[in-house]
């Protein structure tokens, strides 16, 4: 599974990009369960707070976006997992 992240907004406005492949990571069942969580979320549109993140989380061919502070415990371990391990 791809499961790639952008995110921008924020103060600076910098915006972040990160992917990581699943295939042959030690972490892949939880990574997986995560991000099938993470497209399972209610899909209510979540407007930006100011100086706030949004994310587009792209799982394979699916895109799923969302912004602080409305995110699931699941989109947000998963945002962070791929921005800190993925390339």
């Amino acid at each position: 599974m791809r499961i790639e992240v952008v995110r921008s907004g924020g103060f600076a406005g910098i915006p972040r990009r990160a992917a990581l492949d699943t295939a042959g990571h030690p972490g892949a069942p939880r990574l997986e369960a995560l991000a099938r969580a993470a497209l399972a979320a209610p899909r209510a549109p979540s407007p930006p707070v100011p100086d706030g993140f949004t994310y587009v989380l792209t799982i394979d061919d699916r895109t799923l976006h969302c912004a602080d502070p409305a995110l699931t415990p699941a989109q947000r371990d998963l945002i962070t997992t791929v921005l800190n391990e993925g390339a």
